[in-house]
């Protein structure tokens, strides 16, 4: 079903395969973040990835969209987002952002999350705090869409969260969360901060992915060459947590996290409810 003019509500058969999705999604990025070690090349993570994808009998979203290259986004320090998996050798406290979907069904998944290679003990203290800001302000804005009324509920609350919390980081505004479903990318747009739209009514069967962004300075940002990989304009890290997200009758669920989001919403004294 489509509300208003484009946007898709989802039913409970739909909301199953893309639980399957998410879980195929999560999969494929533990397998990543396991092959993330020093020493690997961004191409080896990818492979592992792909290969779990495959095993699955799902499908990458990622690659061939708009002739992206590969399964994942790895996006290394400075990189903010779409980095091209290739030769590049990871090393001892690199701080990696690494995003891919999967689709099931039809249906698709999408999931981000960031990690210091070797361990966080090979982080700085400002990178370890960077990572930790953009998860909680990515909670912060599954919360309000656990209990908000309008999609613009998620952008205040990850704004706030932000300002209250994180006031020394950039937050990213040119990226944004969106739908998801029969497509990775659909209405609503998600915005990751705060703006005077109240946005759409939040319905029963809609599914956003949302994903905000931090850098240890400047959120300003620029492409490379490549078309593809934003870095950051000042040349400070950056950071990027993403789940993809169910709302149906019974309350929320985390589509791409193994708890269904659970642990994460804890604090906020919401417990998810499964859509499966």
């Amino acid at each position: 079903m489509i509300f208003g003019p484009r946007i898709e509500l989802k039913s409970p058969a739909q909301l199953r395969s893309m639980r399957r999705a998410g879980l195929v999604t999560r999969a494929a990025l533990d397998a990543a973040r396991r092959t993330a070690v020093p020493g690997a090349t961004t191409a080896e993570v990818d492979a592992a990835a792909e290969a779990v994808i495959a095993e699955a009998g799902a499908r990458s979203n990622f690659k061939g969209y708009q002739g992206f290259p590969a399964v994942l986004c790895i996006s290394v320090n400075e990189e903010i987002v779409h980095g091209i998996p290739g030769a590049r050798v990871l090393e001892p406290g690199d701080l990696v952002s690494i995003d891919g979907g999967a689709i099931v069904d039809g249906l698709h998944g999408d999931s981000a999350f960031t990690m210091v290679i070797g361990g966080d003990e090979l982080g700085s203290a400002t990178d370890r705090a960077l990572s930790a800001a953009t998860e909680a302000a990515m909670w912060a804005g599954i919360a309000a869409f656990a209990t908000g009324t309008r999609v613009s509920d998620i952008g205040d609350a990850i704004d706030d969260h932000v300002t209250e919390h994180a006031p020394d980081f950039g937050l990213v505004e040119e990226f944004t969360g969106h739908g998801i479903g029969s497509a990775m990318h659909m209405p609503p747009e998600v915005l990751n901060y705060r703006a005077r739209s109240n946005g759409p009514r939040i319905k029963p069967g809609m599914c956003l992915a949302i994903e905000p962004m931090l850098t240890a300075g400047s959120p300003e940002s620029r492409t490379l060459d490549d078309d593809w990989t934003v870095v950051t304009v000042d040349g400070s890290r950056a950071s990027h947590w993403e789940h993809s997200v169910a709302r149906h009758e019974g309350g929320v669920w985390v589509l791409t996290a193994e708890d269904g989001g659970a642990a994460g919403l804890a604090p906020y004294g919401i417990t998810p409810v499964p859509v499966d």
